[in-house]
């Protein structure tokens, strides 16, 4: 059972990112304020949702948090300072969006840039530990996929609606027939 806090004593913000290892689009980062006491039957890990599953939490956590925000960063930003930097700045983003502020910040993952006046906890997979932090996931990993999924109407080619941007065979398939895209990140291995 995931838990609902990691300090009692502060007001929380979890805080994931989505999108790092792909060859396409935006890193997309969800930061989420829930109530202290929060519970949820299935809320977990999207990686262990299935997608029906992730979009029936999104509109239970958009209901129930107390604040929620998304933000990304663009491909070309992301060629520019690379991905780290820009998974850190996605996440800054985020919490710069959330109409409260949070007393304290749980990050998932080893590392983190901190953020001014905020103190920060960083939780290698604490998206499996932590109900803030589930929470955006869920809803980083739901607006990145219908992200690429509308992309990739207009590039069809590249299987979006599937990969989602990550390095499939298909995927760099269709790089080495087509080139890459105004969405790709020039300077990752695409082939």
């Amino acid at each position: 059972m995931l838990r609902s806090y990691y300090n009692a004593n502060a007001l929380e913000a979890g805080l994931d990112e989505v999108g790092r290892g792909c060859l396409a689009g935006p890193v997309v980062a969800a930061a989420v304020i829930l109530p202290k006491e929060y519970t949820h039957p299935i809320l977990n890990d999207s990686k262990q949702l299935s997608r029906s599953q992730r979009e029936a939490l999104r509109l239970d956590i958009e209901r129930d948090a107390l604040a929620w925000a998304i933000a990304e960063v663009s491909p070309q930003d992301i060629d520019q300072i690379n991905i780290l930097k820009a998974s850190f700045l996605a996440m800054h983003r985020a919490i710069d969006a959330l109409k409260i502020r949070p007393e304290h910040l749980l990050v998932d993952g080893n590392r983190f840039v901190p953020y001014p006046l905020i103190p920060h906890t960083c939780l290698i997979k604490g998206d499996a530990h932590f109900l803030s932090i589930a929470a955006a996931s869920v809803l980083a990993k739901t607006y990145r996929d219908d992200l690429m999924e509308k992309l990739g109407i207009e590039f069809p080619a590249y299987g979006w609606a599937k990969n989602v941007g990550y390095p499939t065979p298909m995927h760099r398939e269709a790089i080495r027939q087509f080139g890459p895209t105004k969405h790709h990140r020039m300077s990752f291995r695409l082939i």
